[in-house]
């Protein structure tokens, strides 16, 4: 008998829940002696209220009747110790976690004992307890809806007049350690989701609206930030590290992740939170700071590159979808940086209100700036030509002196034009995500020259089947242009600049579109860069022309059909290492030259291929290049005995026209050879054999360069001697692997070598000084025959018009080379 009255209690029983509560209610302080006792009591009564509720509702009608909660409450204020308040946050998270019925939440979040808890002043620079408090506050909005959100707020007038737990947690919003800031997020968005629209309207008045301004201000600094991380990683290229690369790529995380958290805040479908994030993002962050760093000239007050801006430009327009938002940005683009840098506090180095000086032949014009009379910059840009003809005037240029009066899209346009890999990678993807944005308005990309051919052909066919005569008119037009000169554009644009006017004091004058859109699809880079491309046939690399155009062309076709821009940072906002004099690497240098070369057929095949793409053509699988030429008749390389593979050190070959010569590869090592230039299609080689005297006219070969970049000069005093570049047979950007990441232990597999030949006379050194420019001049000739096709866009261009419809029946451009 008096074992069984001794016997001990079930550990998932209702007697050990009275036990535990019993001895609770006894407890009158809390200090080190019996901390230990109610720490284990309140991890105990959690884990059987959660065992009570999946097998035994007992347990929670006991934990009413009790009112064990305010028992929590108060061994809180008797309490002296971190640990229990740490302890009883879990207890209580752990409930309301994973509590399924919906009579005990609502209980839990009754008598104010939740936003007792949620206001009471825990110390916080206990970092744990911290994290514990976070969980609690973010467990509590997990079981929020529009009955229990009720239960903790107040209301006055049926209007909520204080709601705790939003306010509480906002306050830990910008914390610096991410997963704070994450947890607010997540708890916001569960309140915003809930659809309450008293609790709606409490966060969107003041002062809880200022959050969302804070939010921008905070990202504002997030960007600044990036762009400090990146500006260190761009002045120390030789110290890159993967510990800067992750650094950047978690920058770039934050940043997009906030973006991402702006984008699920407005599709909470809360009413003005939308117009609240718009409005912010234009005014915290894109009038000033992002569109005035997109200028080449310095800016005062601008902390940010224009790479940095042109990546977050691409990030909002694709990841925030507000329309509003988008068509506002487009419609910026068309306003010159007079009109944005006043307005927002920023000022030009140096700025006046015309050009500080102006070219000679250009006299200022006082008609190009005025100012309204209530203090807004109004510019005038009806003086520009509008003639459909490209020159390169027409282009912007690094040095234009009124490069403030410039519209942004043409400071984009300018990047493209002369701008570095980085400044032409981001403006180009500015461009792609306009056209792939759904938010903006075709009309909008019609009035930027980027509104794909085939939808401004059916745009024009309905229009003419409509009866409007502007439509059918052009539709069957020998004329190019998306509308002809006075036609008015769509009201979208229209709307976007009054609006830029009326709400931000933004204004550009838009008469130059309105005469003549024409001149937007006009000032297109190709031509220039495609003349760039083709003055590299004879340059230092032509032999390697084709292969990295091929190697370029399959990495911008996957990014342009690809569904989105790519999400890589890197693509943007880092450039390529770039060879220094540090690395004994001189500008004259054949890999400076190889560099400029592999940044040129980036541009190239990036325009190349977004024209045809806005087309509507799909893009060939390899560029459109002439074959290699199978034969080569009368050759030196047939007369040799070279086939495809080139002259390989150790084997025969017959020595016609060879040269002989003397070099020494070692001080007082001199040695004879035989000297013959070579060429088979677009490779080519110089040749050092040693002649064979029981077999001639053939030769060993023990030396082979390449002959491209040979750069051949007689030596100013002595007319036998001859002084060749020797560059190697390939480059970093070819061969990475070969030449690692460009360390200080392979700079010397980077110096161009030089040979010195000395010949018999002077007749024979000018005999294999003609030798050298004939072959290089076959090899050069072979390159540009078969770049030929890839070079004339126009019959590309011809062929996709003719597929579209009658002749000349576009609405598009005539040549769409001059098309963005």
């Amino acid at each position: 008998m008096w074992f069984s009255f001794w016997k001990p209690r079930d550990r998932f029983s209702l007697d050990e829940l009275r036990y535990l509560t019993d001895q609770l209610v006894k407890v009158q302080i809390v200090n080190e002696v019996n901390k230990d006792f109610v720490i284990e009591a309140l991890r105990s009564i959690a884990e059987l209220i959660t065992y009570g509720d999946q097998h035994d509702s007992t347990f929670f009608e006991f934990f009413m009747e009790k009112q064990v909660m305010g028992e929590f409450v108060r061994i809180l204020k008797v309490s002296r110790t971190v640990s229990v308040s740490l302890q009883l946050l879990q207890t209580i998270s752990i409930m309301i976690q994973n509590l399924k019925n919906e009579h005990a939440i609502y209980y839990m979040f009754s008598n104010e004992h939740m936003n007792y808890l949620i206001t009471y002043s825990f110390d916080f620079q206990n970092e744990e307890l911290l994290s514990y408090y976070i969980s609690f506050l973010r467990a509590i909005s997990g079981k929020l809806d529009r009955n229990t959100i009720s239960l903790l707020v107040k209301t006055h007038n049926d209007e909520v007049v204080s709601f705790p737990l939003y306010v509480e947690a906002i306050h830990f919003a910008f914390h610096e350690e991410s997963m704070v800031r994450t947890a607010i997020r997540a708890l916001t968005l569960n309140v915003y989701h809930v659809g309450d629209e008293s609790v709606n309207r409490y966060v969107t008045s003041a002062p809880h609206a200022d959050y969302f301004s804070n939010l921008v201000t905070f990202f504002r600094k997030q960007c600044i930030n990036l762009n400090a991380l990146v500006s260190d990683t761009m002045k120390n290229l030789g110290a890159e590290s993967a510990e800067t690369t992750t650094l950047i790529s978690a920058a770039v995380d934050e940043i997009e992740d906030s973006l991402y958290y702006f984008s699920d805040v407005i599709s909470a479908g809360i009413p003005d939170v939308g117009r609240l994030i718009t409005d912010n993002i234009l005014q915290l962050l894109i009038f000033p700071l992002l569109l005035p760093s997109l200028t080449r000239k310095a800016v005062e007050g601008v902390q940010i590159g224009a790479a940095i801006s042109l990546y977050l430009v691409c990030c909002i327009l694709r990841i925030v979808k507000i329309k509003d938002l988008a068509n506002t940005i487009a419609a910026a683009l068309f306003c010159p940086l007079d009109a944005v840098v006043p307005k927002f506090g920023s000022k030009p180095n140096g700025y006046t209100s015309l050009c500080a000086f102006e070219h000679e032949s250009q006299p200022p014009d006082s008609n190009n700036l005025t100012k309204a009379d209530a203090g807004i910059l109004r510019v005038d840009v009806t003086n520009l030509s509008s003639s459909p003809k490209i020159h390169s005037a027409d282009v912007p240029r690094e040095n234009d002196c009124c490069d403030f009066h410039l519209s942004l899209r043409e400071a984009l346009i300018s990047y493209i034009t002369s701008g570095d890999d980085v400044q032409v990678a981001g403006s180009l993807s500015v461009l792609a995500t306009l056209l792939q944005t759904k938010e903006l308005d075709e009309s909008m990309l019609d009035s930027l020259g980027i509104l794909p051919q085939r939808k401004q052909h059916k745009k024009l066919l309905l229009q003419a089947l409509v009866g409007e005569g502007s439509g059918e008119e052009q539709l069957f037009s020998s004329e190019s242009g998306s509308s002809r000169d006075g036609v008015e554009f769509g009201s979208e644009l229209d709307t976007c600049l009054q609006k830029l006017k009326e709400q931000y004091g933004v204004v550009c004058s838009f008469l130059e579109v309105r005469a003549s859109p024409r001149v937007h699809r006009f000032q297109d880079s190709y031509k220039n860069c495609a003349s760039a491309l083709l003055k590299e046939t004879r340059g230092i690399w032509p032999d390697l022309l084709i292969t990295i155009l091929s190697d370029e062309w399959k990495r911008c076709k996957r990014a342009i059909e690809a569904s989105s821009p790519r999400k890589e940072p890197k693509c943007i906002l880092l450039s390529s290492p770039k060879f220094s004099s540090e690395d004994g690497i001189t500008s004259d240098s054949s890999f400076v030259a190889g560099e400029r070369m592999c940044e040129l057929v980036k541009v190239f095949v990036l325009q190349h291929q977004l024209q045809i793409f806005s087309v509507g053509r799909s893009l060939p699988e390899k560029p459109p290049i002439n074959p290699p030429a199978d034969i080569f008749e009368n050759s030196r390389a047939q007369s040799a005995g070279v086939d495809s593979s080139g002259p390989k050190l150790g084997t025969e070959l017959r020595l016609v026209d060879a040269v002989p010569c003397r070099i020494a590869f070692e001080r007082g090592k001199e040695r004879h050879f035989c000297f013959l230039a070579i060429s088979l299609g677009a490779s080519g080689w110089v040749v050092l054999a040693e002649e064979l005297p029981l077999k001639e006219p053939y030769g060993v070969v023990r030396m082979v360069a390449p002959l491209a970049g040979t750069d051949p000069k007689v030596d100013d005093k002595h007319s036998r001697w001859m002084h060749l570049r020797i560059r190697p047979s390939t480059f970093p950007f070819v061969e990475p692997a070969r030449y690692g990441a460009y360390g200080k232990a392979k700079t010397k597999a980077l110096v161009d070598g030089r040979w010195t030949l000395a010949f018999r006379d002077e007749e024979s050194c000018n005999s294999a000084l003609s030798m050298i420019l004939e072959e290089i001049s076959l090899q050069s000739n072979e390159v540009e025959r078969r770049l030929k096709p890839l070079l004339d866009l126009e019959t590309i261009v011809e062929s996709s018009n003719s597929s579209l419809g009658p002749p000349k029946a576009t609405s598009s451009y005539s040549t769409f080379s001059n098309s963005l």
